[in-house]
């Protein structure tokens, strides 16, 4: 994968196809520390332990239409070349928690990409998953909640005609907030 953004939406998939109903998204990039970490936290159906000790390995998936598992394995690979790591946490029943960290100046660190077309993408196709992106970069902080804005809307779906350009919009705003200041709803 070229960016860091479509390893964030194959585990979003995962999350979803897990059954979960709410996907927590957070992006911390720290300059002063070099560091740029994301994690993708589920309400999903979780994973054995057993299974959990399996998930990097790229012969393993719960898939029944292929035998193969990419999504885990790469991104803890592109993790470790840029001198971080990947943990999965899991609980049967409770969710799953995915922790990719970077070295943020690491000349092979993938760019982290369009996240405001990725959260867009996965919030507009998706009306019965509540997302909460928040994105921090040097301590300021653009967040955001589904619950809140499907509130607001009281009842026109995200995927509407007249929402869809409005939320990509807001993210894309939220998005270059986070680079002079921070905001949230």
């Amino acid at each position: 994968m070229k960016e860091l953004a479509l390893h964030i939406l194959d585990i979003l998939h995962n999350s979803i196809t897990a059954g979960a109903t709410l996907v927590e998204v957070t992006v911390v990039e720290d300059t002063m520390e070099d560091v740029l970490e994301f994690s993708i936290t589920d309400n999903g159906k979780g994973m054995s332990p057993e299974f959990v000790q399996k998930v990097i390995d790229p012969f393993t998936t719960s898939r029944t239409t292929r035998k193969v598992g990419l999504g885990i394995p790469l991104l803890k690979q592109a993790a470790e070349e840029c001198g971080g790591g990947l943990s999965v946490e899991s609980e049967v029943g409770v969710g799953t928690t995915v922790t990719a960290r970077f070295v943020h100046s690491h000349i092979d660190r993938q760019p982290l990409g369009d996240m405001a077309e990725t959260m867009h993408g996965v919030m507009t196709s998706f009306e019965n998953v509540d997302f909460v992106y928040t994105h921090t970069v040097d301590g300021n902080t653009f967040s955001m909640d589904t619950r809140e804005i499907k509130k607001i809307l009281g009842g026109v779906p995200l995927n509407a005609p007249e929402v869809l350009l409005w939320l990509l919009e807001y993210l894309r705003d939220g998005e270059n907030s986070v680079q002079i200041g921070g905001c949230s709803i």
